[in-house]
């Protein structure tokens, strides 16, 4: 991986797709040092602090740490227009067919996401203003219209740099920008695990200890998930081409474990947190919103069930929309090739249906296992890690998703220098 980080430092031209990503994340996190107008950051942190305001997808979505910042809102919106329009690619036929248009098609549906994102902005600002009235130091309309204004404008802000992340940067745009947020919040964890070392003594150090221990655990587990793929072998048969024999060569297909990636946790989340995110929008819950919030919370038996299924769910789904079996399997009889033992057609593609389902099912399992692991820990040793196995998947996932992106641009560039001589 440093190798690959070196190599990529000395082209000129990856250096700056690398700096470029380096500045968005600066301006990401010096917006997030921006309070909104007229609010006071004593009292959000004081308040925060005391009801114990922050969830972990609130650290993913803008960082729980920058509540009463423009950034608050972060790419959260734009994560939730991307679920609802993904849904509806699949419940409304004319997204559907868009989704099948090819790059003009997919431009018009990130179109429709991106005018969904300042609705939804929109209306979580609304919710954050008046959840944070109190909290201003002038109570006036014209204040909480320029704090809604404000929240609006720097979480589209926050998905526009994302997409240049995407086109002008190394990785994917959102993936990036949730990996800055995470990371950012890490000093935290750390300080957290100090102060339980300085409170409990040995005990403590014993405590963290076997933390770190765990952790570590999870991480290679997390690097062998992410790695593992299977490979089905693909033969292609010869053809005559004039008076030259063409083809004949075998290779492999490679179906990964998790296909889905951190997308499939990131939905998870977003749905499961999604009744907190209103009732914090509300001064009085009433008894049953409680009573709901707090059965859905992850740390709850019957929160951690539905968190599990929700991941299993969204891995599938997300699977079917990036797998297309039918689609491999007729490209693949177009071009001659076969997989050794199954008869070209519908057979190939209900065996790739089949193998695909059951490689996928492993793959959520894993990752459901993985997600738990903070859970886990605080049921265990009481202690509350920010940094468990949600968030070591999606640095891990995105880290391995940065050097992926970087090998290509490397390759693509030898390829390039090849063609030129």
């Amino acid at each position: 991986m440093f190798k690959v980080f070196v190599n990529s430092w000395k082209v000129q031209e990856i250096r700056n797709k690398m700096l470029y990503t380096l500045m968005i994340f600066a301006i990401l996190r010096i917006g997030a040092q921006i309070a909104l107008p007229g609010i006071d950051v004593a009292g959000v942190i004081a308040a925060r602090e005391a009801y114990s305001i922050g969830t972990l997808y609130s650290v993913i979505a803008g960082g729980a740490n920058s509540n009463w910042s423009i950034f608050a809102m972060g790419i959260g919106p734009y994560i939730t227009a991307s679920i609802i329009m993904q849904l509806l690619t699949i419940a409304i036929p004319k997204f559907e067919q868009l989704s099948k248009e090819g790059p003009e098609g997919r431009k018009k549906l990130q179109s429709y996401s991106r005018y969904m994102t300042v609705i939804l902005a929109l209306i979580q600002a609304i919710g954050v203003t008046y959840t944070y009235q109190g909290m201003f130091l002038t109570n006036n309309f014209f204040v909480y219209l320029t704090s809604v204004a404000c929240l609006v404008c720097g979480s589209t802000f926050v998905m526009w740099l994302a997409e240049q992340i995407a086109a002008k940067g190394i990785g994917n745009g959102s993936s990036m920008v949730i990996f800055i947020n995470i990371v950012s919040n890490l000093p935290s964890g750390i300080m957290s695990l100090y102060s339980v070392i300085t409170g409990d003594g040995a005990v403590g150090v014993a405590k963290v200890v076997a933390i770190l221990l765990i952790l570590i655990v999870v991480l290679v587990f997390i690097v062998c998930v992410n790695t593992g793929e299977r490979r089905l072998p693909v033969q292609y048969s010869s053809k005559v081409v004039g008076r030259k024999q063409a083809g004949g060569r075998n290779t492999t297909m490679p179906i990964k474990v998790n296909t889905s990636g951190v997308i499939s946790i990131i939905f998870a989340l977003s749905l499961l947190q999604f009744p907190a995110q209103i009732g914090s929008f509300m001064p009085n819950k009433g008894e049953i919103m409680t009573k709901v919030i707090n059965i859905l919370d992850m740390t709850h038996p019957v929160g951690a069930i539905l968190y599990v299924l929700l991941i299993i769910f969204f891995t599938y789904f997300y699977t079917s929309i990036v797998i297309n079996p039918n689609e491999i399997a007729m490209n693949m009889k177009k071009n001659g090739g076969f997989i050794p033992g199954i008869r070209p057609g519908q057979p190939t593609s209900a065996y790739i249906t089949r193998v695909v389902s059951r490689i996928t099912l492993v793959g959520a399992i894993c990752y459901a296992i993985l997600a738990l692991v903070p859970i886990a820990l605080e049921w265990i040793f009481k202690i509350n890690v920010g940094f468990g196995g949600t968030t070591l998947i999606i640095v891990v996932g995105v880290a391995l998703d940065i050097v992926k992106a970087l090998e290509s641009q490397l390759l693509m560039r030898h390829y390039k220098g090849f063609l030129s001589e």
